[in-house]
């Protein structure tokens, strides 16, 4: 299988997510946008960032986040691999200004641009999918000095880390795969520190119920 055609196929798997898990009414999908975990009302929200004038969010879905920050005056630029999360997200929040959406892989998206922002971060987003030794120099190199990056992802199964995989299609039909990469927050803070960031946090924000998954939160800086 060829880089293309795991992309298309990774394409493909978040296509059939975006039309069966579609966005919620606009009111709600900014007041919800800069939620870090999946429980409502729960945990931190967009002070996380700081205060920054630009921002790059990696796997946008539908954008609902980056409109959040879009009506603050914030310069948005959203990117996601998904033609349907994309579509979706410029039909809801293109008319927004200084707010662009863009259809593309992040780590490709990474390496062929042209400038910094001040934050990039991703809410369960594209980070989680990706090698972290090829996106964390990418994303160091796209930070302005002090920019901030900020993502959320599952909480670790205690005693799987490193890379995990799954059958996107399940295990019948088109061979697509899903990587993710899961690691206690010391080794996510050790990773990041060896790659140059700074003022790293990582923990992992309790459910609101003890028995329930707990959200991954990693905070750093250059």
């Amino acid at each position: 299988m060829t880089a293309t055609t795991a992309l298309t196929g990774l394409a493909a798997y978040w296509d059939r997510y975006a039309i069966r898990k579609p966005s919620p009414p606009p009111g709600k999908a900014l007041k919800d946008g800069l939620l870090w975990t999946p429980y409502e009302d729960h945990g931190p929200g967009e002070e996380l960032l700081g205060n920054p004038a630009s921002v790059l969010e990696l796997g946008c879905s539908h954008g609902n986040a980056a409109a959040a920050l879009a009506v603050k005056g914030i310069d948005v630029t959203g990117v996601d691999l998904s033609p349907v999360m994309i579509a979706s997200a410029r039909a809801r929040w293109g008319h927004l200004p200084h707010t662009v959406f863009i259809e593309a892989d992040a780590l490709g998206y990474l390496a062929r641009a042209r400038r910094r922002w001040e934050a990039i971060y991703s809410i369960w987003g594209a980070l989680w999918f990706l090698d972290p030794e090829q996106w964390m120099p990418l994303v160091r190199t796209c930070l302005a000095p002090d920019g901030r990056l900020v993502f959320s992802c599952a909480a670790p199964v205690p005693g799987c880390y490193g890379v995990q995989g799954m059958y996107g299609a399940g295990f019948t039909g088109p061979q697509t795969y899903v990587r993710r990469w899961a690691y206690e927050p010391e080794i996510w803070a050790k990773m990041l520190t060896e790659h140059g960031f700074c003022n790293v946090d990582a923990w992992v924000e309790p459910a609101p119920e003890p028995d329930h998954l707990g959200t991954l939160i990693i905070r750093a800086q250059v």
